[in-house]
């Protein structure tokens, strides 16, 4: 057990999809230090993966490692791999975006229940079994995350991942067990053993210890998914407080203290420790901002909005037809007209509009089951849009205020701290 009066550092890594980054903090949360770096290429990720690993490490100021008591590692929802028995992977891996062709998703709808999370062609499911069908699973011995891959070239321990990894690859996150249906299948006995997110597995392994001088004590925690890590970063801990998050498109993510599910519009709950982390996605968001004003644009004009002025324009703010949360209709048309001859009054509409979709968003959780919104922290571009921010205030009825911190590297060091 480390002496508690040692001083302990907690280190949290990030993999998303363009690059990697590694953030330190201390025992209140205090960033010491950020590294990160880009990957080059979309070819030979594992290879890439595994450098960016290590370049990181190596990155940490000598100073500061001998101080790492944990360590925890994020990865993309859905990027899955298969492994021999040493640990070496046997295929390319499957990214989150990949999908697998329709026949699988026939032979998996006859496995699922057909109002489970795992029938989409992006889930970790359909992924093993394209590999299943492909006979790829005869020389598995085990199937991992990207997580869990690179936490065992820290630890050396294969077959462990976390339940928010794990949710689509069919884990009951309310029951903490695999469902008897997923048993059943003959690629069970590859699937990974399921700990909760930021569990200590196993200490960081000798030889690591010695060539970054890590304290022989440093141990390496199960991890999370990166959109997750993203919302612990931002300090959400309460039921009802939720992320907003600004970005291309509208994400909504509220803490619930009961679970709501309805995946026909992309609604499913993370457990999040005695609470359930639910939420949807809009295709409404800054890309449609975009297709219209450049950045300098929204700046200079959002500073020439009275929003105690509402337009009333009525807009549904879409880049094409399609939506799915709040309104689950594939043929929803956007609708953008009238727009005024001024630029500054079609923008406010623009805004207006969708923070009205982010309060119907908020309102459809509520009705499926969820505690009611009491606060909302915004991540993404549009979190630095005091105007925005006032608008949607006066639609949400509660608080909003921009998410002190967002890096999910930051919010997976807090996974690490919170493990200890």
């Amino acid at each position: 057990m480390t002496d508690s009066k040692e001083i302990m550092f907690y280190l949290g890594i990030d993999f998303g999809t363009s690059g990697a980054r590694a953030v330190v903090i201390d025992e209140h949360k205090s960033i010491l230090t950020q590294q990160e770096c880009s990957f080059d290429t979309a070819e030979n990720w594992l290879e890439q993966w595994r450098e960016a690993l290590f370049f990181l490490l190596e990155a940490i100021s000598i100073d500061i490692r001998p101080k790492i008591t944990r360590i925890a590692i994020n990865g993309t929802s859905g990027t899955v791999l298969l492994c021999d028995r040493a640990g070496y992977p046997i295929t390319a891996p499957l990214l989150y975006n990949d999908r697998v062709p329709d026949p699988i998703l026939e032979r998996l709808s006859a496995i699922a229940p057909s109002d489970h999370v795992v029938q989409s062609a992006s889930s970790s499911l359909a992924k093993l079994l394209y590999w299943e069908q492909e006979n790829q699973l005869s020389k598995a011995a085990y199937f991992l995350h990207q997580a869990d891959w690179l936490a065992f070239l820290l630890h050396g321990q294969l077959g462990v991942t976390d339940y928010h990894n794990a949710l689509k690859l069919g884990y009951d996150v309310e029951q903490l067990s695999y469902p008897q249906w997923l048993q059943n299948q003959p690629s069970f006995s590859i699937l990974p053993q399921v700990f909760a997110p930021g569990t200590a597995i196993k200490k960081i392994l000798p030889d690591l210890v010695n060539q970054f001088h890590f304290p022989t004590n440093c141990e390496v925690c199960t991890g999370t998914t990166d959109s997750i890590a993203a919302f612990i970063a931002s300090g959400a801990n309460q039921p009802g407080e939720a992320v907003t998050s600004l970005g291309s498109t509208l994400v909504l993510k509220l803490l619930s203290e009961t679970p709501i599910q309805d995946y026909q519009s992309g609604i499913y709950s993370h457990r999040f420790g005695n609470l359930w982390l639910t939420g949807g996605a809009s295709n409404t968001g800054g890309a449609v901002l975009k297709s219209f004003f450049t950045d300098e644009e929204l700046r200079e004009l959002s500073t020439k909005i009275n929003p105690t002025q509402p337009t009333n324009l009525d807009y549904y703010p879409l880049l094409k037809s399609g939506e799915r949360f709040p309104i689950n209709d594939p043929n929803l048309s956007p609708k953008l007209t009238p727009r005024p001859d001024d630029d500054v009054i079609f923008l406010q509409g623009l805004l207006e509009s969708i923070a009205r979709i982010e309060a119907q968003g908020y309102q459809k959780l509520r009705e499926l089951g969820a505690t009611p919104l009491q606060q909302v922290y915004t991540a993404g571009g549009g979190a630095k849009n005091e105007v925005w921010r006032r608008i949607r205030e006066e639609y949400l009825q509660v608080s909003v205020i921009a998410s002190p911190q967002t890096d999910a590297a930051y919010g997976t060091a807090k996974l690490a701290l919170h493990s200890s």
